[in-house]
């Protein structure tokens, strides 16, 4: 018997937020959806680990397909998601619950649990193997990225959400696999249409990373605009 997917534990925060992402009322995302996803992670980290016989990789492929095969006549084409707007009591992963770096519902995201608390974005989880770059540790991009999205969901929740003009990541010392790593973003200060936010990422008491980032503050409205254009749902 396999061990059971973090899937299929109930979590916080379930169903998700979704404006305009493809899903509607009638089908929201939720625990069967994070399930899937959680799924798909368990595919991803053995695959890149596996010592499976050529049968076993050909019966997970069929597997696999079976999955595809369900799921397209049931995916509508690609819209652009209509942007959150800033909401000071929202769970971070409501925001963006299809993030390819934090979102619950899509499997590309590191399994990061992130909340708000004290005025800061706080991010802690463990990666596996899906997630090396030098040998036994964390690929620089990952905390790149992890770190772009936290930092940018830390000015959403002070009511400043902004694109990234420029991200400065400080790598201090290795970030190990399969440790437990903490992150931590707030935003610093506004300065204009410039919104200073930094972060820092630690695996146990020793840090492993710093960010620095500026953001540039856009009207709402605009982001519609740009999504109108990708045919997102909801912006017509």
């Amino acid at each position: 018997m396999s061990a059971p997917l973090p899937g299929d534990q109930p979590r916080r925060g379930e169903p998700g937020i979704v404006d305009g992402h493809g899903p509607d009322a009638a089908h929201p995302p939720g625990p069967e959806l994070r399930r899937l996803a959680d799924a798909m992670r368990g595919v991803t980290d053995r695959m890149v680990r596996t010592q499976a016989d050529p049968a076993t990789l050909a019966d997970a492929a069929e597997a696999v397909g079976r999955a595809v095969t369900l799921l397209e006549p049931v995916s509508p084409p690609w819209g652009a998601s209509v942007p959150a707007k800033p909401m000071f009591d929202t769970d971070p992963h409501d925001f963006f619950p299809f993030s390819p770096m934090i979102g619950w519902y899509s499997p590309l995201s590191p399994p990061i649990a992130c909340e708000f608390r004290d005025g800061a974005v706080r991010g802690h989880g463990t990666l596996g193997a899906a997630y090396e770059g030098p040998p036994g540790c964390v690929h620089g991009g990952i905390i790149a990225g992890l770190f772009d999205e936290i930092l940018g969901i830390a000015n959403i929740a002070a009511g400043v959400g902004a694109m990234t003009g420029t991200l400065t990541i400080v790598y201090r010392s290795p970030t190990p696999l399969y440790a437990e790593l903490r992150l931590e973003a707030h935003t610093d200060r506004i300065d204009g249409r410039k919104v200073h936010t930094v972060g820092t990422l630690h695996a146990g008491d020793r840090l492993c990373a710093e960010a620095n980032g500026i953001f540039i503050l856009v009207e709402h409205d605009r982001f519609v605009d740009q999504t109108r254009l990708h045919g997102a749902a909801g912006t017509a």
